[in-house]
């Protein structure tokens, strides 16, 4: 019918819309590669962006007519950061100038692609769940540069921490590394920034997704209603008095947020290992993911404010302490003045470890790019 075939275009759309997004977002950072071992893993990521944003235009083309030809072309018209055709989700217009940056978004962005694609890899349109299943396997890779380069990041920081025998920001940013503090603020940007792609905490859309077989939850298997006709779950929402209360919706309306709780779970298991080398090298500091409440855009939560621990506060007390929590523009300026390009082989930038092995048992110092 029509209309289920309007809602599977639109989310094949959305979703392909994040495929060349992320590549024009992460265009010019081949001119600051740490090494060329990142140089070959980002144009592998760029490869593989490009085949899933061929697949799905596939679909588009061989499914649904002349609509899914327009809206195909239309791919072409949007632009990472455009002022007048940005692409459809926010987090995918974000300005990426730091490698930093492209760690945090492939570790906890392209894991909310992983959970998109989990739940297309569920959907009854046969094409669009055979579809998803290589592109799965290629959302690993991103996941896995994301993880190592941010705990490489981090190795570094613990090294040069124990040469200075200090934890002071300023010494440490003029050793050249990346305080760990700092580390946490950009997690913080890109982790909420991540969560508001999977939506409103209570949907509609999601209901019918669900109930008429567009979309499912991932790993389906798990659960034990496959129908979810009259379960109920409970959410937390504000009261409208600067504090929050539950609220019981049906678990079809909540699909959007058991995906979401499913995401933030797989978040933590990267920043369990982070944290458990800090905890070796013997510094007092463990990273954390901030509360899902914590700077939404997007559902029952964007009207409010909140602290990283998701405790309710004032607007004018959240602008307050946003630098504590955020990424400055200070923040930035250092971490741009550390992102300079290294191409001979078995060199690197001093801000990042080297790897513990190399790609497809090649010697770390492997020639990975000819240039």
């Amino acid at each position: 019918p029509g209309e289920y075939r309007s809602a599977f275009r639109r989310l094949i759309v959305t979703q392909g819309d994040t495929e060349p997004a992320s590549v024009e977002q992460q265009r010019l950072l081949g001119h600051t590669a740490p090494r060329l071992y990142e140089l070959r893993n980002l144009v592998k990521v760029y490869v593989e962006e490009g085949r899933h944003l061929g697949a799905l235009v596939y679909l588009l083309h061989a499914h649904f007519g002349r609509d899914g030809r327009e809206e195909a072309e239309e791919l072409l018209t949007r632009h990472s950061g455009d002022a007048d055709k940005p692409r459809i989700l926010g987090t995918f217009n974000e300005p990426m100038d730091n490698w930093l940056s492209f760690f945090m978004f492939t570790y906890f962005t392209d894991r909310d692609g992983k959970f998109q694609l989990k739940s297309f890899a569920e959907s009854a349109f046969d094409p669009l769940a055979r579809t998803t299943r290589f592109m799965l396997t290629e959302e690993a890779h991103h996941m896995f540069v994301g993880e190592t380069g941010i705990g490489r990041v981090i190795k570094r920081t613990l090294e040069v921490m124990k040469e200075l025998d200090t934890d002071n920001v300023d010494t440490l940013r003029k050793a050249g590394v990346i305080d760990l503090p700092t580390v946490q603020k950009f997690m913080n940007f890109w982790f909420t920034s991540s969560l508001d792609l999977f939506g409103s905490e209570a949907s509609s859309n999601a209901a019918n997704y669900f109930s008429n077989g567009i979309k499912g939850r991932p790993d389906e298997a798990k659960f034990a209603d496959h129908v979810e006709l009259e379960s109920e779950m409970t959410i937390q929402v504000p009261d409208g008095k600067g504090g929050l209360k539950n609220e019981t919706i049906s678990t079809r309306n909540g699909m959007n947020e058991i995906t979401r709780l499913e995401y933030v779970k797989d978040c933590n298991v990267g920043v369990t290992r982070w944290n458990m080398a800090i905890k070796r090298a013997g510094v007092d500091f463990e990273l954390s993911l901030p509360n899902s409440r914590f700077r939404r855009s997007v559902g029952v939560w964007s009207a409010a404010h909140t602290d990283p621990q998701g405790n309710p506060i004032s607007a004018a007390e959240f602008e307050a302490r946003k630098d504590a929590w955020l990424p400055t523009d200070e923040d930035k300026t250092f971490i741009h003045s550390l992102m300079q390009r290294v191409t001979e082989p078995g060199k690197m930038a001093g801000w990042i470890a080297p790897p513990d092995r190399g790609i497809n048992a090649n010697a770390i110092e492997y020639e990975y790019v000819k240039l």
